[in-house]
């Protein structure tokens, strides 16, 4: 059976589920900011400011008021900034505030649709809610967006392998004789180490890793 693992840690990631989605990662580390109508070829930004820096810092020590004090500060200068957003809603997910978790991530699809981040992040919580169908779609469009992007490909395809278990379930309990359903079920819960009774993902403790570039 494969080893169980603790979630993989890109820039400034959080793992926000366990069970079934044990390797499905939030990417915690800012989107770049938008290129401009003038720009030449999409560049991957500079590192965070000064303020937003802090702020990440404080989160990664689990200090949250702290952290929103600085991104509000931030945000009252700059009210559209993408990154300080972001990690707003970071904080919301992590403090379990998943509405506004969404309607932050949402928010800032509605404003900057180019950017893969929010919708990975958004594919987290809605996996964690149990919604599959909604976090695929999110995490196609993150794909859509940037098709190198390795963690949303990687959540994508723990998101089909809930599915499929779910269906494999499905098939198992309408015919009790079918052994190749009950094998392929057995298979997908040795993968993920998921106990028989588990039905949904629960909240994990948030990891955090240091601020650094974001992984390309």
């Amino acid at each position: 059976m494969p080893a169980h693992h603790p979630p993989r840690a890109v820039p400034l990631i959080l793992a926000v589920v366990t069970g079934v989605f044990s390797a499905l990662v939030a990417a915690q580390a800012p989107p770049p900011p938008p290129a401009s109508a003038t720009a030449g070829a999409p560049q991957r930004p500079p590192g965070l400011s000064p303020e937003l820096a802090e702020a990440s810092q404080k989160i990664q020590d689990g200090e949250y008021v702290a952290a929103l004090t600085k991104i509000d500060a931030v945000l009252a200068t700059d009210a559209k900034n993408p990154q300080a957003r972001f990690l707003k809603g970071v904080v919301q997910t992590d403090r379990t505030e998943t509405d506004a978790a969404i309607a932050t991530f949402q928010g800032l699809i509605e404003d900057y649709p180019e950017l893969p981040e929010p919708y990975n992040n958004l594919a987290v919580i809605y996996a964690q809610r149990g919604q599959y169908e909604e976090a695929r779609k999110a995490l196609e469009l993150a794909l859509q967006t940037r098709p190198d992007y390795a963690i949303a490909h990687e959540n994508l395809g723990d998101v089909y392998t809930r599915l499929a278990s779910v269906e494999y379930g499905q098939a198992f309990n309408l015919d009790k004789t079918n052994r190749s359903a009950q094998t392929k079920l057995a298979l997908v819960r040795e993968l993920f180490a998921v106990p028989p009774s588990s039905t949904a993902p629960k909240p994990a403790v948030p990891v955090p890793a240091p601020a650094q570039k974001p992984k390309k």
